[in-house]
């Protein structure tokens, strides 16, 4: 009852947003002579030369590399505090989970700009930006992964005399390896769509290329880096994609035999002690482990090295750490009335409920065909999965500037930018939450004479309702901090504030608008928690 409750209210708010903002066919109507005008005047495609694209290109991803092999090393040292088969104690475990929550509702552009005032322009502020960002998520999902492992062989060490060092990196780390490389792959995809907007303020790479190319007005040259990004986050999508499948792959046909009712098969004989090696063979798949184990070091490095940190300017910029802080402090809203911050604030929360809404209304149909166990055919699925694929890498800012152009600045462009980029994500998840679903149950009703859209909706909804609410609630925390940043190409909200006050100097309206947003992002994850317990 409660919980009906709460999501009903998470609608109500979500329709009176869409209808408050103005959002109607007539206002996408009213806007095709824009959209028109601004597709002729991005023809033809001006591409950079390809020595200057391939360097601002390389650049990105090594900032983008840089910044995700921080988050992992941090994320792991969290982690293992914040789980609470490997903490030390309760206390520790609650800082950790606070550091995580903190890092997770701290936007990236405004992380950036304290690390700009600190270490200057160039890569340094974008690797720690998105690095320390990255941690809320992958911090959190490491310390899932622990607490989801099994326990025993730690405590087996433990029971042998182990530190908890040695219990930690002999048996809990190596048992999670494969969701940690998997769970880090993601996150270069989504740190890779990051660091355009991190362009904005001054981060090197092709994000900064395509902000001096659309505040030109040249969007010859904008649109042509645009269509540079979405086929570099589309690759390596692919590419991160079918590494993680692969990692995952084994446990992944272990779950499809246990629904399908296959027994596991039995296992083989022991080979006679005089046949045991010390050592193991060097089999094929040894020597792609390996090799895998270089290329990724290969790639670190040199990504460290093409990044080309300024080590000088990282060590100088803590000296400015107490004479920065006191820029941002104390909170103030600065020339800003009261009224401005909460009105923009309100009008934040309008487009992230908005775009939640009509981001779901096109997700589900596109995850219903995109998961294999529901698509009339193996085909249907397939092409689905890669709509769902190219829409999850087309950056939400690349959006908001081609919304901003055709429908005017103001939220309705946030709006239809978040909207199809939870479209994206959203697809995807609920795709993933149906083909997880028992189908044991499904086939039970089917022999007993069901349709398939009885099967459908009396078996296969059922036992993915859940999860797709706790998904749909998700993306309203992520679209929320989404619309934070996008206001910075005037999509709306509270985005082109930040960004206005960075331009004056004004670092002290800032910190409050980061103190209000962490405060609404805290009471989003208290509904999402509090529904996740209910529906469960």
């Amino acid at each position: 009852m409660l919980a009906g409750g709460i999501i009903l209210t998470l609608l109500a708010i979500a329709v009176w947003s869409v209808w408050s903002l103005g959002i109607s066919p007539q206002a996408i109507l009213n806007s095709i002579d824009n959209a028109r005008d601004f597709f002729s005047r991005m023809w033809p495609l001006d591409f950079p030369p390809i020595g200057e694209l391939w360097q601002m290109t390389a650049l990105t991803l090594a900032i983008v590399v840089c910044a995700t092999l921080l988050a992992v090393i941090l994320s792991t040292v969290v982690a293992v505090f914040a789980a609470h088969t490997t903490s030390p104690g309760p206390r520790a475990q609650g800082i950790a989970r606070v550091i995580i929550v903190v890092c997770r509702a701290l936007p990236e552009l405004v992380l950036v700009v304290i690390f700009v005032r600190i270490f200057g322009f160039g890569t340094i502020a974008g690797i720690l930006a998105m690095g320390l960002h990255s941690v809320g998520m992958v911090g959190k999902m490491y310390a899932d992964a622990i607490e989801d492992a099994d326990d025993g062989p730690r405590r087996a060490l433990e029971a042998a005399g182990a530190t908890r060092l040695q219990q930690v990196m002999g048996a809990t780390l190596p048992g999670i390896l494969p969701a940690m490389i998997a769970t880090g792959l993601h996150r270069f995809d989504i740190n890779l769509r990051v660091s355009v907007i991190l362009g904005w303020v001054g981060v090197s790479g092709i994000g900064q290329s395509l902000q001096h190319a659309l505040s030109t007005q040249n969007y010859q040259r904008g649109m042509a880096l645009a269509v540079v990004i979405l086929a570099l986050c589309i690759t390596v999508e692919l590419i991160s994609g079918a590494i993680r499948a692969k990692l995952l792959g084994r446990d992944r046909a272990r779950k499809d035999r246990r629904l399908a009712g296959v027994k596991p098969s039995s296992r083989a004989p022991e080979p006679p002690v005089t046949d045991r090696r010390i050592s193991p063979p060097w089999t094929g798949e040894r020597v792609a482990r390996h090799a895998y184990l270089l290329l990724t070091a290969l790639i670190v490095l040199l990504s460290i090295w093409y990044a080309d940190v300024n080590w000088g300017r990282f060590f100088e910029g803590f000296v400015k750490i107490p004479d920065v802080a006191g820029q941002f402090l104390p909170p103030s809203p600065g020339t800003m009335s009261w009224s401005t911050i909460w009105a923009q604030l309100g009008i934040t929360l309008q487009i992230a409920f908005a775009a939640t809404l009509l981001g779901a209304l096109m997700a589900l149909p596109v995850g219903f065909l995109a998961a294999r166990n529901v698509a009339p055919n193996l085909q249907v699925a397939q092409f689905f999965r890669m709509v769902i694929v190219v829409v999850r890498g087309i950056p939400e800012l690349i959006l908001a500037i081609v919304f901003v152009v055709i429908s005017g600045m103001g939220p309705i462009a946030g709006t239809f930018a978040l909207a199809i980029g939870a479209m994206g994500l959203l697809s995807k998840l609920v795709a993933d939450s149906i083909e997880e679903t028992d189908i044991r149950v499904q086939e039970a009703l089917r022999a007993n004479g069901a349709s398939r859209v009885q099967v459908f909706f009396g078996a296969t909804i059922r036992q993915a309702m859940p999860a797709i609410v706790a998904h749909v609630i998700y993306q309203l925390d992520v679209n929320f901090r989404s619309a934070t940043l996008l206001g910075i190409v005037g999509a709306g909200g509270i985005g082109f504030y930040i960004e206005n006050a960075r331009r004056v100097l004004q670092f002290e309206v800032i910190t409050l608008i980061l103190v209000l947003v962490i405060a609404i992002v805290l009471i989003l994850e208290g509904i999402a928690i509090l529904l996740r317990k209910i529906v469960r």
